[in-house]
């Protein structure tokens, strides 16, 4: 193989631990991350995902060289959208070169023709064409260092995204829009490699023990870091699954539930090379995933007996109990051994009820709630609320990593249901006030986009207050979060307050409102929607 030199801004093929080789382009790492000790790396961004990483040079291969090749031997769905993600960036970058070229000849011609008038001894004609034309080539520089991701955001951008995308991260994952992101001018990769697929060998990746894992891969493993606070344990865990150093857990998963929540999750688990089985109420969801390389489970308890740890994600208590205690459920499937780890946001009644039957059985019983939407679902960044079997918890450590960015461990079941309710009430009770703030703009006279820019500009400023508010600007209340389901979390934490005699008159007065737009029937719609209840 020739000699390959590769630079800031180069398109290449990329190659993480045991996933198969993927588009990327070596792009600048976030101030704060450094780069790993010992061989020399490159930071990459792959497309048509969120996912970038530190790649050891023996791991890059030149993207247009072996193009041909790859789409040969990978033929998956998610791969062939980052191969049209990159010639998208392409042609976009294509487009803007051959603009600055024109306006850069045009900048030549005129000075050529003012030089020419002037007419100034030979010397110092010689001199300021050399002038001239050193300008040009800078002005051309300038003209490909900018340049947009072929998997950037469309449309324009509100002053909070401009101020998140120019601000330093104090996480790996890179600006969704690399627009802003100044980098030199990519470089002609040197001395182009040959030959069938045979000979394009990647070099072999070890897996390192977890205590052996250098820090500065940007990855936080799971019993990174522990804090006591009185009596309960609290562990923090950032799992970051973006840089590939994931060690899929060699047990069955087993999934119940592929809703706007559970289809991320699965999808994840599925990229990092865990072996899933999935069931869904409606069979016809389970379809993409099988697609993907998931097993199709017919029943909840068949999915149970045939793995080692199932998940589930329903929609609220009922359902999470008929799936552990209706017919061909959950408890029909546990034996002694039999890991449960129920995802659901439920009351702490509920899921201890679930726990003490599953562990009456000799299964092992984890509750682990979610915070987050369905966009943070599909991109791995879920923040996880566990509680109950603490051995559980650490076998599920690369599940966690492979669906969230963070991880608790908040001691006994329960807790992890009180503490989640809790999230969503303070959530769902900004986003009323929100709503109401937008209308009260409105009947006043005053801008509503005004008023969001004034909040983006000040301490509210949030990426969920402007997706919000853009969602009520625009009319689009496409599901990210439903309605239904933040009022129905609204309810059990007032219940909750009402169990310990603890005021939640804030939160009462926001269910009230939701009640009021799931009456519109906003119910299905995203929790934004609220604002529908204001306006009629």
């Amino acid at each position: 193989m020739a000699a390959v030199s590769l630079r800031l801004g180069d398109l290449v093929w990329g190659k993480l631990g045991r996933y198969p080789p993927w588009p990327g382009k070596i792009v600048n790492p976030p101030k704060d991350l450094k780069k790993p000790r010992g061989k020399k790396c490159f930071f990459v961004k792959f497309f048509g995902t969120e996912d970038h990483a530190w790649i050891k040079v023996e791991q890059l291969k030149p993207y247009h060289a072996h193009k041909e090749e790859m789409i040969k031997i990978n033929k998956g769905k998610r791969f062939q959208q980052a191969v049209d993600a990159v010639e998208e960036f392409l042609r976009r970058a294509k487009g803007k070169d051959q603009t600055s070229s024109h306006s850069s000849a045009d900048d030549k011609n005129r000075r050529n023709s003012s030089e020419e008038r002037s007419r100034p001894n030979s010397g110092d004609e010689k001199r300021k064409l050399s002038l001239s034309e050193g300008k040009v080539k800078k002005n051309m520089g300038e003209g490909k260092k900018r340049v947009s991701s072929g998997s950037s955001e469309r449309g324009s951008k509100s002053p909070l995204k401009r101020a998140q995308e120019q601000s330093p991260r104090k996480r790996g994952r890179p600006p969704k829009d690399e627009k802003d992101l100044t980098i030199p001018e990519s470089s002609t990769v040197k001395g182009m490699m040959a030959g069938p697929m045979a000979a394009f060998k990647w070099q072999p990746t070890v897996s390192e023990p977890v205590k052996d894992a250098d820090p500065h891969f940007h990855h936080f493993l799971l019993s990174q870091t522990e804090k006591e606070t009185g009596s309960t344990s609290i562990q923090a865990a950032d799992s970051t699954a973006v840089n590939g150093s994931i060690t899929p857990t060699d047990k069955k998963i087993g999934f119940l539930g592929l809703g706007l929540m559970g289809s991320g999750i699965v999808s994840n688990l599925l990229k990092m090379g865990h072996t899933v089985t999935v069931w869904n109420r409606t069979a016809e969801k389970c379809d993409l995933f099988i697609q993907e390389g998931a097993r199709l489970g017919r029943t909840p308890a068949e999915v149970v007996s045939t793995c080692d740890i199932t998940f589930a994600c329903v929609s609220d208590p009922k359902a999470a109990k008929d799936l552990v205690l209706g017919p061909s459920g959950v408890l029909q499937g546990i034996r002694p051994g039999k890991c449960y780890v129920d995802m659901s946001t439920v009351d702490a009644d509920t899921v201890t009820e679930l726990a003490q039957v599953i562990v009456s059985r000799g299964g092992r019983f984890l509750e682990a709630p979610v915070s987050g939407n369905q966009q943070l679902s599909n991109d791995g960044m879920l923040v996880i609320l566990a509680a109950g079997d603490r051995g559980l918890y650490e076998d599920c450590s690369s599940c966690f990593q492979a669906m969230g960015k963070t991880s608790f461990f908040l001691g006994e079941v329960g807790n992890a249901a009180k503490m989640m309710l809790i999230v969503n009430m303070v959530q769902g009770s900004f986003m009323a006030t929100i709503a109401e703030g937008l209308t009260l703009a409105q009947v006043t006279g005053q801008s509503q986009q005004t008023l969001l820019d004034i909040l983006n500009q000040g301490q509210l400023a949030s990426i969920f207050l402007d997706q919000k508010c853009q969602n009520i600007l625009q009319g689009n209340f496409k599901p990210d979060f439903y309605l239904k389901y933040i009022q129905k979390d609204l309810r059990l934490a007032i219940a909750l307050g009402d169990a310990v005699n603890h005021p939640t008159p804030m939160a009462a007065a926001a269910n009230e409102v939701y009640k009021r737009a799931k009456a519109l029937d906003q119910s299905d719609n995203d929790m934004s929607a609220v604002y529908r209840a204001y306006i009629h």
